[in-house]
């Protein structure tokens, strides 16, 4: 229990990176099968994940994410998006994979099935954006404190233009939008935020026991 604990008081949101730093191919693989084993609301997973490789392309995004350099200077940078149509090809694809994972038949699905396509019917398209967008950032605390157990440093970032970020990466033609970019690597030696006393509130203030 304290292991968890001691993890999580030594991460935080890394500011420098270490541009020397970069993750092995197996500790990109175990981010990977982290992300895909995320838990998800009716199990949809309305999402998919982005990692942008390409030197230039994170030169030009770096400049819509207002300079901010761990854009540019961690190993690896993620960007973590919602699919854009939340409808019965998603319900449709996730039990299509269900049968084949699990084989069971369309008559042992069915109930689950129309139950689930009667919560995505029922959705307008705002309020599917904002169901999708919820489940983006399950996937983003779950990866988030896996990489604290693997002593991967991280920096969640909500602050950039998530319009020329799509438009950048050709987003559209694959019908997913960003939502919120993680730059993952390796904190530099000489990062000041390492060492800053984390500010939260105790456990009197934040819990009812009703």
């Amino acid at each position: 229990m304290d292991m968890i604990l001691n993890d999580l008081g030594w991460r935080y949101a890394t500011k420098k990176f270490d541009t020397e730093k970069k993750l092995s191919a197996d500790q990109e693989n175990t981010i990977k099968e982290a992300l895909r084993m995320t838990p998800s609301s009716f199990w949809l997973q309305p999402w998919k994940f982005v990692f942008v490789k390409n030197p230039e392309l994170r030169e030009m995004l770096k400049e819509h994410a207002w300079g901010q350099s761990q854009v540019t200077d961690a190993s690896h940078l993620l960007i973590l998006c919602r699919e854009n149509e939340v409808d019965q090809n998603l319900v449709n694809e996730y039990f299509e994979d269900m049968k084949k994972t699990t084989w069971a038949g369309e008559e042992d699905i069915s109930g689950y099935k129309n139950m689930v396509t009667w919560f995505v019917w029922n959705l307008d398209s705002e309020d599917a954006k904002i169901w999708a967008e919820k489940q983006v950032y399950i996937a983003l605390w779950n990866i988030m404190t896996v990489l604290a157990e693997m002593k991967i440093d991280s920096c969640p970032m909500e602050w950039f233009d998530s319009v020329k970020f799509d438009e950048i990466l050709e987003l559209q033609d694959k019908w997913i939008s960003s939502v919120v970019i993680l730059p993952i690597g390796f904190r530099a030696s000489d990062d000041k935020y390492s060492e800053n006393q984390k500010v939260r509130f105790d456990q009197n203030h934040l819990f009812l026991e009703i």
